[in-house]
């Protein structure tokens, strides 16, 4: 446990951070999740606005340092070319 001030508020800023950090990233698996089910089903209008959607979420979580930057360009790309299969 920390036994200086700054180690303990540091410690209740990682605490407060990694709650938000798991919230982003299960929001952007929630988003994946119907785009893939919508490319499965085939439905290209449901595809094409869940994929705007979950590129949205997941340009904020790299702005907001959940994700590095070239990880969700491949997320991005690859939703993308399923989505982009189905025309």
């Amino acid at each position: 446990m920390a036994n200086h001030k700054s180690a303990e508020k540091r410690h209740r800023q990682s605490l407060k951070r990694r709650e938000q950090n798991r919230h982003v990233r299960s929001t952007v698996r929630s988003f994946t999740k119907a785009v893939r089910e919508a490319v499965e089903q085939g439905d290209s209008a449901a595809a094409q606005t869940a994929f705007a959607r979950v590129a949205r979420s997941i340009d904020m979580a790299v702005s907001k340092g959940v994700f590095h930057r070239k990880t969700g360009s491949r997320y991005i790309s690859r939703l993308h070319t399923k989505v982009a299969a189905l025309n």
